[in-house]
């Protein structure tokens, strides 16, 4: 049986892979490896947690011999790499704890492949990055997978360091590698950090919605399944030692973005027109703050076939639907409450 390990599979993006991977890789073993840190959140997996292929390990990359334990103790063919610091803001009040998790940690994981991996053959390692890596964006133009890294944050720059390094062992090493840089991902079970969550549950509760500047920043949205169906698709099917770009085709100003969340909320919940709206307030713009991301995704439409399922329309309402129908997850979340499920679930083991 293949075994595949996935790094930070219960963070929001990785809980959607990890999903995908058991229910569309039913003869592999998925192994899901978090630290559950403050984004980890295992009640994300409820729906996958007993199957027979899915088992899921508390560990944290950081940790070399914890890493070669677990490389003995399984036999690991493919790493799908996810698990990372991955707040801006949080990365520029401390970036020491983004060079160690993002840097250090990619790091030890390549070193553990290297070292267990004495055939190449039916190996993958998979390195999941952002499009922040290429900088910041004019007006006009895209990034494509031959762009330029000019990484402008703590976070923007240790992840385009790990790309580095991930590219530097295939052409040293040999490992077998593949990589992915994504647009900004949106969906169900997003930590309330993040923009959309965060609107959802400030308008859900009347509370003031923080717009940086006068928000006219523009980024790519991608909704997270689509995101999760690229994923296991480069892993089946991305040539060794190549980058995809994964955009999901939606560029919009932050202002307009909540303009239109607000709408859909309003009418969601049955409030009078601008209701919601009445709630944004512009903040003190953060530092270094690019202007302007936005993914060409032609190689991957053009060698794999991939495109988005749905419009930032279509996905946004069944988000905020999700959010809805959901609300006692926010408030686990918001309370901290759900860091207890670990010792719940797992504890008596």
């Amino acid at each position: 049986m293949t075994t595949i390990l996935i790094t930070g599979g219960a963070g929001f993006i990785g809980s959607h892979v990890v999903r995908k991977m058991v229910r569309t890789h039913p003869d592999a073993m998925i192994l899901n490896l978090d630290a559950l840190t403050y984004a980890g959140n295992l009640e994300n997996l409820t729906d996958v947690e007993g199957a027979d292929n899915y088992s899921f390990i508390r560990g944290d990359i950081t940790d070399p011999p914890f890493l070669e334990k677990l490389f003995n103790s399984h036999s690991i063919d493919a790493v799908i790499h996810l698990a990372a610091e991955s707040h801006v803001d949080r990365s520029i009040s401390n970036p020491m704890e983004f060079i160690h998790t993002n840097i250090v940690g990619t790091v030890n994981l390549l070193n553990a492949c290297r070292s267990k991996w004495t055939t190449t053959e039916g190996k993958l390692f998979y390195h999941i990055s952002t499009d922040e890596v290429y900088g910041s964006l004019g007006a006009e133009g895209l990034f494509t997978e031959e762009t330029p890294y000019d990484p402008r944050s703590p976070y923007s720059a240790s992840k385009a360091s790990s790309d580095h390094l991930v590219r530097a062992y295939h052409h040293t090493y040999g490992l077998p590698v593949v990589l992915s840089n994504c647009s900004n991902n949106y969906g169900p079970n997003q930590f309330p950090e993040k923009l959309i969550p965060l609107a959802i549950n400030n308008i859900l509760h009347m509370k003031p919605i923080p717009i940086y500047g006068k928000g006219e920043n523009v980024r790519d949205w991608l909704y997270v399944e689509d995101h999760a169906a690229a994923i296991e698709l480069i892993f089946r099917k991305g040539v060794p030692g190549r980058t995809y770009n994964i955009g999901g085709m939606n560029e919009w100003k932050n202002i307009d973005l909540i303009r239109l969340l607000c709408r859909i909320m309003d009418e969601k919940l049955e409030r009078p027109e601008a209701t919601s709206a009445s709630l944004i307030t512009f903040v003190k713009d953060r530092a270094g703050h690019d202007l302007r991301y936005a993914i060409d995704s032609s190689r991957i439409l053009r060698e794999l076939s991939w495109t988005p399922s749905c419009t930032f329309e279509e996905g946004l309402s069944r988000t905020v639907d999700w959010y809805l129908e959901n609300q006692e997850w926010m408030k686990r979340i918001t309370s901290g409450a759900y860091q207890s499920y670990y010792d719940r679930q797992y504890g008596g083991r």
